[in-house]
């Protein structure tokens, strides 16, 4: 068997974590490993490499890819499923392991229904927007980034006595912020899913005043809309003064953390015996503690849920 490894969308740390996982547990069972450079527009260019157990050595603490990424419109037409058809086989490929998100599951999907290429997906991504799988590679270091840096944001607006409003990543789901504002102890967490109301916002700010706070953190995820007007009008209701900070790409970089780099060797792992048992076009992920697969196109049909008991609990504990 020859298989091939992608890593499309955005880089998530513990990509590299991944793909070493993936060639060093598979080559000893008789597998064949090659990368296929940045992502499904290196399939579509036929830019491919052979990955063996020396070529994998040293990259489990790289954030990134080593194999690259790029994101390719050209891939999702018909014209380029028939490119990548042509490259898997005159490169003899048997089967693909795609490493990304949402949007590289929903490419494996439509992949595999034009040619019938075997695919197994892993998940990974800082967003951790992936249905049935509790929590993706890269993740857990997305949110210790985000930790550190409020942590550090936090001294600046204590000894300023201001409010800072510090915006994440996150242009359609909240996971991220949700976590890193409960993790952090931030007052106020606004997210995509969740409409929130500028008077609301402003009367527990005013309220964390009255209680004798001299301070405040906002996190908001980037897809609840322009971070300069919302603290506009904050400024305009309450009066207070305010300062923006956005984490940009810092959230995707850096070392994996611990449980990143766990993650990538379970689904890596798992995703290998999964093709060795003949089981096809299912998804790696984790679910209470187990490693579990799932459906591809079960996968992408399915919204993951926010856990709004953790919302809920963050407002509790700020007060």
């Amino acid at each position: 068997m020859k298989v091939g490894i992608i890593t499309s969308g955005g880089d998530a740390p513990g990509m590299n974590a991944a793909i070493r996982a993936v060639v060093r547990y598979a080559i000893p069972r008789g597998i064949e490993t090659i990368g296929i450079e940045r992502g499904w527009g290196g399939l579509l260019d036929n830019s491919i490499i052979p990955l063996t157990r020396k070529s994998v050595e040293g990259i489990i603490h790289l954030g990134g890819t080593i194999l690259k990424t790029t994101r390719c419109q050209e891939f999702f037409t018909p014209r380029g499923y028939y490119k990548a058809m042509k490259v898997i086989k005159e490169n003899k490929i048997n089967a693909l392991i795609v490493i990304g998100g949402d949007g590289s599951m929903w490419g494996s999907v439509q992949l595999n229904e034009v040619s019938g290429i075997p695919i197994i997906g892993i998940p990974a991504t800082i967003d951790n927007d992936v249905a049935f799988t509790d929590e993706t590679i890269g993740f857990d270091t997305a949110v210790n980034t985000c930790i550190e840096a409020i942590d550090k944001i936090r001294t600046t607006a204590r000894s300023l006595e201001r409010i800072f409003l510090i915006e994440t990543m996150g242009r359609e789901r909240g996971f991220l912020a949700l976590q890193v504002g409960i993790t952090a102890g931030v007052g106020v967490i606004l997210v995509p899913e969740i409409k929130y109301n500028i008077e609301e916002v402003c009367e527990r700010l005013r309220d964390f005043k009255q209680r004798g706070k001299r301070t405040s953190l906002i996190v908001a995820a980037e897809g609840i809309g322009d971070t300069s007007t919302i603290a506009e009008n904050i400024e305009k209701i309450t009066g207070f003064e305010i300062r923006i900070s956005k984490l940009g790409y810092i959230q995707r970089g850096g070392a994996p953390t611990g449980r990143s780099r766990l993650l990538a060797n379970l689904f890596g792992t798992y995703a290998v015996d999964l093709l060795l048992k003949g089981v096809y076009n299912e998804m790696v992920g984790i679910k209470d503690g187990k490693i579990i697969s799932t459906d591809l196109k079960k996968v992408i049909n399915t919204r993951k849920k926010l856990d709004m008991k953790l919302f809920t609990m963050a407002k509790e504990l700020a007060v």
